[in-house]
């Protein structure tokens, strides 16, 4: 075993004028008020490495151009395709028209942990919140579900850039997991 090179893991990469045709994944995202422009940036780069159908930042989330969102999205605010809306319930009704299901990242009296979600649950929108609110309850009142992170410790939440990246990418796990059984 050794450490790949850039040079060696480039060749498996996507390319930046081809990103536009490739197939996407059934996932959409929508940030709803989130405050940190490194959150944001992170979001992005985790939406580009899950090939995202879409990101939609809304309420005050920073959007591009940013050099504070550059700085963690490292390019990927060029990859990931993304819409703002201001009010977040116009994303969720362009969304919820497109028979996309509404899965908020928060906890509610309905919430299953995120490792519940199946097959049938695509495509799905994964809706995370504000560092220190959360989801908005006018989104949670539109969801079709509501997953969570079990938390063992004192603290009931993880950084918002990292939950969904977790969520995000245990979806990627169910998607595969379609394709190869």
């Amino acid at each position: 075993m050794h450490k790949l090179s850039h040079a060696e893991i480039s060749i498996n990469r996507k390319k930046i004028d081809e990103i536009d045709s490739v197939q996407r994944n059934p996932i959409y995202a929508l940030a709803d008020n989130i405050r940190s422009l490194y959150n944001v940036g992170s979001i992005f780069r985790s939406s580009d490495g899950a090939l995202v159908n879409k990101l939609y930042l809304t309420g005050f989330t920073p959007y591009p151009p940013r050099k504070e969102i550059d700085k963690t999205a490292l390019g990927s605010t060029q990859t990931v395709p993304w819409e703002y809306h201001m009010n977040p319930m116009e994303a969720v009704a362009k969304l919820k028209e497109q028979n996309i299901k509404i899965c908020v990242l928060e906890l509610t009296n309905k919430s299953v942990p995120y490792y519940d979600l199946s097959q049938e649950d695509f495509p799905l929108c994964l809706v995370f919140g504000n560092e220190i609110t959360g989801v908005s309850k006018e989104i949670i009142e539109q969801a079709d579900m509501g997953v969570e992170i079990p938390m063992y410790g004192i603290k009931q939440s993880l950084n918002v850039a990292v939950a969904y990246g977790i969520v995000l990418y245990d979806c990627l796990r169910i998607l595969h997991h379609r394709k190869q059984g």
